[in-house]
């Protein structure tokens, strides 16, 4: 027997609707946290009186307290009850906003951050959960497309409501804004939310305080080894190789607990379950392409076509408008077609689009920037919701929470992943091929030479003497080979994210032909 809503049980009243519409809110006020503040950084930098280090704190520790609640909330739905818990998750992200609008230093800004993100990061896995009980196996597609919707939105919504609020109000009204919308979201789940028997209070099950110690040692140092190694130089830093050392001791330890205790705090045993463990490696993987590859446009755009932060969002915005789009279409003929044909089809879709990206160029405009971002936007679509359905409803109901929640942890530590790698990659990339284009320039190369000289005339026909003239033309070259590296650089990053989904292939064959439920009752 399950407690997932069954075929004839299903009906789309009021009360379901109210189910939807709150925890789709929640959802959105956790994603676009994750990126509105990013905009307001430079003002924030300026009022509270920090540096950068300072201030990428108040990035970084939202997403790192984030990171370690996720796999942590089937264990802590199972032991304070998921409505409870939900509800007393979204009331802790709204009042730990308002203590980070009226932070008056960093340090408190900061503080409060951290809580805001141990609140946060139990709304995606658990609402994600909660849709997946509220839709019968025939809506389930209908059910992953409402949740993708607000999971994809998120990011492009955040940094262009940020950057809004920030620029007519103040950078506190990014946090005061999840006030009203908090209370909001916590009003409509206690009026609608119903436990059903295996999701309710169990006060038998006992904190696992190990199983945690390790879980914020282990996860806390990845994800903040991740966040910052760039910027440190990796494992030239001292700080950096502690952290990686912390990571190995606190994951292989939390590990080991998961699988020798009665109940640990992050159950690694489901994933014994051959559906979860596909699709926890194929978030992984997905996480580390998409996530990745959506962080290089707005640098791309920015630094390299000199585009303004508004215009390069506005690029962006038909990627997520098609990725709507996809989802609704999706979720509708997933039942009939199956998760597996439309994800492939969604695979092939993203390596034609990233492909296209490889061949930018310091001209590209409009007409090349854009029909490559619809294809992205419809292959994140095609591959989101046949993946969360055939890894997450194929699941019995007291598995869903714990499912979804390592779901979601990989589905992060592979963006942050994909973010880290791409970036170094990147400046590695651009300094190969800095060098690479400077020995192809000398004194003796015809061609530089004339174009040297071209740019020295005209310096001095505007006024400049013949030293400062020659100088002027020099630099001008230079920056000239500083945007070409950095954009065969760039065209290389693109290449070697298509590979990947290339090679994601033979993996994306696993997942379930059938939508689960379909001709199988889901045990």
């Amino acid at each position: 027997m399950t407690d997932l809503t069954s075929e004839e049980e299903y009906k789309l009243d009021f009360r379901r609707l109210l189910i939807v519409f709150s925890v789709m809110l929640a959802v959105l006020l956790e994603i676009i946290d994750t990126s509105i503040v990013n905009v307001a950084l430079p003002t924030m930098m300026g009022n509270l009186g920090a540096s950068l280090d300072e201030a990428d704190w108040v990035i970084t520790g939202y997403i790192v307290s984030n990171v370690i609640i996720i796999p942590m909330t089937g264990w802590m739905a199972g032991r304070f009850g998921r409505k409870r818990y939900f509800i007393t998750s979204i009331l802790i992200f709204t009042a730990a906003s308002l203590l980070c609008g009226l932070s008056t230093s960093v340090d408190e800004l900061v503080f409060w951050r951290i809580v805001q993100g141990l609140g946060g990061g139990a709304l995606v896995a658990t609402s994600q959960a909660i849709l997946i009980e509220a839709f019968p196996p025939s809506k389930q597609g209908i059910g992953q497309a409402i949740f993708g919707v607000g999971a994809m939105m998120g990011p492009s919504i955040g940094p262009t409501l940020g950057g809004w609020l920030t620029q007519e109000y103040s950078w506190h009204w990014i946090f005061f804004i999840n006030v009203p919308l908090g209370l909001l979201a916590a009003f409509l789940c206690l009026t609608a939310l119903v436990d059903p028997p295996h999701a309710r209070r169990n006060v038998d099950l006992r904190m696992d305080w190990l199983g945690m110690f390790l879980l914020v040692v282990g996860i806390g140092a990845l994800q903040t080894m991740l966040e910052q190694g760039g910027s440190k130089d990796w494992f030239e830093s001292e700080r950096i190789r502690w952290l990686a050392v912390a990571a190995v001791f606190g994951i292989g330890g939390l590990v080991y607990r998961s699988l020798t205790t009665e109940h640990p705090i992050v159950d690694l045993r489901v994933l014994r379950r051959p559906s979860l463990a596909i699709g926890c490696a194929l978030g992984l993987l997905m996480g580390l392409g998409l996530y990745g590859s959506v962080f290089l446009f707005p640098v791309y755009a920015q630094s390299l076509l000199g585009w303004p932060a508004f215009k390069s969002g506005l690029a962006n915005l038909p990627s997520s408008l098609s990725t709507a789009i996809m989802m609704g279409f999706v979720g509708r003929l997933i039942w009939r077609a199956g998760p597996r044909p439309i994800f492939i089809s969604g695979m092939g879709i993203m390596i034609v689009a990233l492909f296209m990206m490889s061949r930018w160029t310091l001209a590209a405009g409009w007409a090349e920037i854009i029909p490559p971002q619809i294809l992205r936007g419809v292959a994140m679509g095609a591959m989101f919701v046949p993946l969360s359905t055939a890894t997450l409803r194929s699941l019995p109901g007291p598995l869903i929470a714990k499912g979804a929640g390592l779901y979601n942890l990989f589905r992060q530590l592979g963006g942050s992943l994909g973010v880290a790698i791409l970036a170094t990659t990147l400046d590695h990339r651009t300094d190969v091929h800095r060098f690479g284009l400077a020995d192809q320039i000398s004194p003796l190369d015809p061609v530089a030479t004339q174009t040297l000289e071209q740019m020295t005339r005209g310096f001095v026909a505007r006024g400049l003497d013949l030293e400062s003239a020659r100088l002027a033309a020099m630099g001008v070259l230079d920056r000239m080979l500083d945007a070409q590296a950095a954009m065969e650089a760039f065209n290389d990053i693109y290449s070697l994210v298509c590979v990947i989904f290339i090679l994601m292939l033979p993996l994306g064959m696993l997942i379930a032909r059938h939508a689960p439920g379909k001709y199988a009752p889901i045990e």
